[in-house]
Order: C-alpha cells, then sequence, then structure tokens
C-alpha cells in the first residue's frame, strides 16, 4: 500500500458569520458581530488547499454540515424568544475546523492495523456540541472501507473530546509505527478546559493504541488562561519533530524526557518565551500551522499571514530558518476569514495517515474538482453575512441550496 498523509480540510459553510460563540477563543470574542464573508472565506480555504496539492502532497475535504440545524432548534423549541446565541449555533459553520472532527491512529500504532477514527462530542461548546452525529455519518461515508478503516462515536459527554486539536503523532516516518499524544486540559481557570483526560484516555482504549507508546500530557493552565483554547495553538508535530511553544506543557521537562525515551529520533523545537510570548503565538497562531514532510524529504511549515507579517514572530522564523534546524521552509497562506473566528492553518485540516486509494475517491481533491467546487461557491455562497442576518428564512433559503449544490457537485447527494 502506498500508505502517506492526507489533509482533509473543511469547505467553510455558507453560513460563516462571527456571532462570538467560543469562550476562550479571543480571536473569536474580538471580532464577535461584524459582518462575515463566507464567500471570500470558503475561496480562501480552497485556495490553501490549491497550495498544498501544488507542493505535491495528498489533499482531501470534508463537507459543510446541514445549517441552520432544524432538529437542534426543534430540541430547544426555539420560537423567536430564545437567546440570540441558540440561534446562532444552529446557523454556525464551526465544523470547517475539522481539526476538531476526530481523532485519528494509523494503522500502523493500532492493535488490529486499520486506522481508527474516533468522532469528537465538542461538548463544552452548545454549538459545536451539535456537529458529531453528522460528522461522524460523513467520516462513515469517506472512510467506508472496514479492512483499512474503523470509524467509532464519540466517547459520552460527560468527557469533553475536542479531537485532533488536542492529539499529537511522531514518527520516523508517517508509515512507521507512532508515538501518540494527548493533551488534555485541568478545570478551574478563567476559560473551560475542553479535552479532559478521561476522554483522551477512552479514545486511546478505543484505538487499541499500545500503552508504552502512548503518552497523556497536561496542558499549561498558563496556556490556557491566555487563549491556547486549543493544543494546537501552542505546538504541532509531524514525523520526528515537535515544534513547541515554551509554555505549551505543565510538565515540559518531563514531557520531553518522556518523549525522547519513547522515540529517540525525535527532534524538538522549542520556541522561547522571551522570543515569542505567549501572547504573540496565540494573536499571531505560529503553531496553529501545517508542519508538512515534503516531497523532496525537507520540512515546510505552513502559517497563516498573520505570523509572517508579526514582527517578533517573523524575526524568530527568519532566525529558525537560518540555523540547521529540522524545519527548512516557512510557506504563508491567506485563511483571514477563518483566523477571524479563530481558526488558522492548523484548524481547518483533519490529518489521516492511508493508502489514498482505499478513501472513498469522492473525498479527495484534484484540480479539476476544486474547480468545481469553487464555481459552486462563487454562484451559491452568501458574500456577506450581518449579524442581524442570523435567523431570517430567505437567508437560511440560500444557505440550505448552496449546499444542495454542493453535495450535487461532488456527488455526495446523500449526505443531505
Amino acid at each position: 500500500m502506498a500508505v502517506r498523509e492526507i489533509n482533509f480540510d473543511g469547505i467553510v459553510g455558507p453560513s460563516h458569520n462571527y456571532a462570538g460563540l467560543s469562550l476562550g477563543n479571543l480571536a473569536s470574542a474580538s471580532n464577535a458581530g461584524e459582518v462575515s464573508y463566507p464567500r471570500a472565506a470558503a475561496l480562501q480555504g480552497l485556495g490553501k488547499m490549491r497550495h498544498n496539492m501544488a507542493l505535491g502532497l495528498a489533499q482531501g475535504f470534508l463537507l459543510p454540515l446541514p445549517r441552520p440545524n432544524d432538529p437542534f432548534l426543534a430540541a430547544i423549541a426555539a420560537d423567536g424568544s430564545e437567546d440570540r446565541r441558540l440561534m446562532a449555533a444552529a446557523w454556525s459553520a464551526s465544523s470547517m475546523w475539522t481539526a476538531n472532527a476526530a481523532t485519528v491512529s494509523p494503522a500502523a500504532d493500532t492493535a488490529d492495523r486499520r486506522c481508527h477514527l474516533t468522532a469528537a462530542n465538542l461538548v463544552t461548546m452548545p454549538h459545536r456540541s451539535q456537529e458529531w452525529g453528522d460528522t461522524a455519518r460523513q467520516l462513515r461515508t469517506a472512510f467506508a472501507d472496514p479492512a483499512h478503516f474503523a470509524v467509532h462515536d464519540a466517547v459520552p459527554p460527560c468527557f469533553g473530546d475536542e479531537g485532533a486539536a488536542n492529539h499529537m503523532r511522531m514518527a520516523a516516518a508517517h508509515d512507521a509505527p507512532g508515538l501518540e499524544l494527548f493533551v488534555y486540559g485541568k478545570g478551574g481557570g478563567a476559560y473551560p478546559a475542553r479535552q479532559h483526560e478521561q476522554a483522551s484516555r477512552a479514545v486511546a482504549r478505543l484505538h487499541r493504541l499500545d500503552p508504552a507508546r502512548t503518552l497523556f500530557i497536561e496542558q499549561n493552565p498558563e496556556a490556557i488562561a491566555a487563549g491556547a483554547f486549543h493544543n494546537d495553538v501552542v505546538a504541532v508535530a509531524n514525523e520526528r519533530v515537535l515544534f513547541i511553544h515554551e509554555q505549551a506543557f505543565a510538565d515540559p521537562a518531563a514531557t520531553y524526557s518522556a518523549i525522547r525515551a519513547a522515540l529517540p529520533e525525535a527532534e524538538i523545537v522549542v520556541v522561547p518565551a522571551d522570543a515569542v510570548s505567549l501572547s504573540d503565538a496565540i494573536r499571531s497562531y505560529l503553531f496553529n500551522a501545517q508542519l508538512l514532510t515534503l516531497p523532496s524529504g525537507e520540512m515546510g511549515l505552513v502559517i497563516p499571514l498573520e505570523a509572517w507579517e508579526h514582527p517578533r514572530v517573523h524575526g524568530w522564523l527568519d532566525a529558525m530558518l537560518a540555523s540547521n534546524g529540522p524545519i527548512r521552509r516557512v510557506l504563508p497562506v491567506d485563511v483571514r476569514q477563518s483566523m477571524a473566528n479563530g481558526g488558522g492553518p492548523a484548524c481547518l485540516r483533519l490529518r489521516v495517515v492511508a493508502d489514498p486509494a482505499t478513501v472513498d475517491p469522492r473525498f479527495m481533491l484534484d484540480d479539476a474538482k476544486a474547480s468545481r467546487i469553487e464555481q459552486v461557491i462563487a454562484a451559491h455562497w452568501p458574500e456577506a453575512i450581518a449579524p442581524g442576518q442570523i435567523g431570517d428564512p430567505a437567508l437560511a433559503g440560500i444557505v440550505v441550496a448552496a449546499r444542495a449544490a454542493l453535495l450535487d457537485a461532488v456527488d455526495l447527494a446523500e449526505l443531505a
């Protein structure tokens, strides 16, 4: 099998808006009430996918979920008198951030040698807690081959699980047995700790991982309080490399020692706080980046333009590139509409290590399909959504019709 890493990016949905629903996500909160631009957001996302395909990387996509979520509105007996945030939750396009769709363990790590995916329950935030059922249905369509994949329902919602945003994997190569890192938070701080330790442990058991090659790591409470609501705001890993902020973990020294003991070839690139503060890292989303192995074998870091334009972050990146470190290229991309809602390049993708031939081909992207999707977005996605339009029946009809046109264009009408 030609096993490789495939990044599945979320297509930004036609109801993309800035309702500020995500407590602890500073970008989301600071832009609450602004006018959003769904068409531009979706085209920016496709632009990032094209950028990565041009690098020679395998690229897939996941579809927006049905919005407005009428079953959710019915379950809360919505009649117009409810808190406006509940209506906004039913319209949320947050499934675009597929790093929260699931936790993924490649076949090389699991006891039955299948790739396991567990849908994330996202229970901490009402607008996201609605997602997992539709997400699991989509994952079971994309990864339907039982000889190669096992897709699990979400763990019980008494344990909060945020998916791959709090999970990393390190290995000598993508197809080699890996070390899986589950990062959890503890409650009691200024913002909720979204990933519970017991959720991480449940996922590891579901995936039948080797306990000797599985680490459970506490996120630094200071990072959560500063706005690192997910681990992927302060750390990212790829193959043997961990790229991380100095203040990401509660006990960094012990964690690095455990990583090196389990994976002797590990290279840990630590960005010191006196060079890039937590505030700088969170504002720029330096670590919410895609750390990728390019076809040449060198590693590249796909970062948002905001990181490249940040003077201290840019200065540190220049120094890193001038050194003889493992990250040899920095590749800025424009995802400003996603960034304004608190999601950078890493939020927009779910990493799956598998043979692309085992994936339903309708979810794999090529240039022709990207062009077809872009044509649908240009024709059907709203150009702008103002906060007062959320809940408008006419706009709801446009949003529903836009998603239906996309499903038809990619031959996935069964997900309607």
